[in-house]
């Protein structure tokens, strides 16, 4: 049976990009993943958030193709829909958290997946999705 979904957020990403630490985490989940053993998802809304770091810290040029190499991998990109902004929502409005990060607890809560992040922020949300830290 498929374990549930393990929601990536930027923090996971840009780890296993960067090789700091958490990256083999990430590198086992992706190899599940393309094993068919797992399944992996991402908000594009915490993928922008990859972008933008990366297009900061090097071009616009690397960060797109870090995104397109990361749409290669068995992470599947999720746009945001209503249900998924509108929980988003609701965790902002209630926890201080970043609105990305509110995606990323958003779509894991409608999954019924868990969070995988380094992200220490994620423990406001930990009463109502489950959070796997790296």
């Amino acid at each position: 049976m498929k374990a549930a979904t393990k929601v990536l957020d930027a923090y996971a990403i840009l780890a296993f990009l960067e090789d700091q630490p958490g990256a083999d985490v990430v590198k086992q989940l992706i190899e599940r993943a393309i094993e068919d053993r797992t399944k992996l998802a991402m908000s594009v809304v915490n993928l922008g958030e990859v972008w933008y770091v990366l297009a900061r810290a090097e071009s616009a040029e690397f960060a797109d193709q870090m995104v397109s190499d990361i749409q290669g991998m068995a992470i599947e990109v999720v746009d945001a829909d209503w249900p998924q902004a509108r929980q988003a929502a609701a965790f902002k409005a209630a926890l201080k958290m970043s609105y990305a990060d509110c995606f990323a607890a958003s779509l894991a809560k409608l999954r019924k997946g868990e969070v995988v992040t380094g992200d220490r922020e994620f423990k406001a949300v930990e009463d109502e999705v489950r959070i796997a830290l790296i």
